[in-house]
């Protein structure tokens, strides 16, 4: 285990943190992690944060211009939190409790949360995204709320919009199902948006019962079936959570697809190494790992002993053998199909 004294060399608080917690198992009371729980305010991952969260509990884009493109305060202050949930924060920090407090309170009646007004002008005047409510949702139970009676409204919104094949659609229009572009696309679903349903299942398999659920397995099965595989997007959204990456893009959220975030939802979710896809994207991402036991990022090396730990928590977690049941045939999957010509 030579990653272990690297990852404890990090000046990060809170990555030194996590490696404690998260892979060397020590409990709270072990003197190191108490005087890290102490100081990890202070981590530049974290502390400008804390400085510029607005009165009402919020933050806004604005403030951070090379870490995220969005300006409405609802989807920044989601990925904010989202980024406090990574790094291990949870409901009993006070800057948590007043950002996760700012979203439930623009929650909408039917316990979904707006479309921010930008995607409504930019993507073509959507009436429902089922994005809309997955971005805050998965920011608050990243945050330890996903159990709270108002979180538990949001996930029923999203059941509803979820599509007989198991998927979750790019939105709705006047009635009709929004277009979905070729690099979103899923394999064995006609109206599937891979984003969608990727952040949607993000949510369940943050909450303790649903992840395990029916709805979430069958969208997980579904993402697998994409069987794409590349090296230099293995631990993006790691490096975007710790700002080295932009947060950008609505429908282009998950367009870069990180197998290192998909192994994530694996085990979260309980798909074993019994399915051979599983077992092939775990082979691919042992391949990558380094002599010294770390995952090199070529665009941010710097973001290397974060991914290294996130991956590791994941091969941790990641069980040989559980009920999973893939329901998906193996078949090839091009994002953009040749159009056959008609002579």
């Amino acid at each position: 285990m030579n990653w272990i004294p690297l990852l404890l060399a990090d000046p990060s608080p809170c990555l030194r943190l996590l490696v404690l917690q998260d892979l060397l198992h020590k409990p709270e009371s072990d003197q190191e992690v108490h005087e890290l729980i102490e100081i990890r305010d202070s981590d530049p991952l974290i502390a400008d944060f804390l400085k510029l969260q607005q009165s009402d509990g919020s933050w806004k884009g604005a403030d951070f211009p090379n870490l995220f493109s969005y300006t409405d305060k609802i989807t920044a202050t989601s990925m904010i939190l989202l980024r406090f949930g990574f790094l291990g924060y949870s409901s009993s920090h006070p800057s948590v409790q007043k950002g996760v407090e700012f979203l439930f309170s623009k929650q909408s009646d039917d316990d979904s949360w707006p479309i921010p007004l930008r995607s409504q002008k930019t993507d073509g005047g959507y009436d429902m995204i089922p994005l809309q409510t997955a971005f805050p949702l998965r920011a608050v139970a990243a945050c330890g709320y996903s159990t709270d009676e108002r979180a538990e409204g949001g996930y029923e919104w999203l059941l509803a919009q979820r599509l007989k094949d198991g998927s979750w659609p790019a939105g709705k229009k006047a009635g009709t199902r929004g277009f979905i572009a070729g690099y979103r696309k899923l394999a064995h679903s006609r109206w599937g948006c891979r984003t969608n349903t990727t952040a949607t299942v993000h949510c369940l398999a943050l909450h303790p019962k649903r992840r395990t659920s029916e709805e979430a397995r069958r969208a997980l099965d579904l993402l697998l079936a994409r069987e794409t595989r590349e090296k230099h997007t293995l631990g993006f959204e790691v490096a975007r959570l710790i700002g080295l990456e932009q947060m950008s893009g609505y429908f282009t959220h998950f367009a870069r697809f990180d197998v290192g975030f998909l192994l994530q939802l694996c085990w979260r979710i309980g798909a074993s190494t019994e399915d051979e896809r599983v077992r092939e994207s775990l082979a691919f991402i042992l391949e990558q790992q380094g002599s010294y036991g770390l995952w090199n990022y070529s665009s941010f090396p710097q973001a290397s002993r974060w991914i290294t730990f996130d991956i590791l928590r994941s091969l941790g977690h990641l069980d040989d053998s559980t009920d999973w049941l893939s329901l998906e045939p193996r078949t090839p999957f091009r994002a953009y199909p040749r159009e056959e010509k008609r002579f």
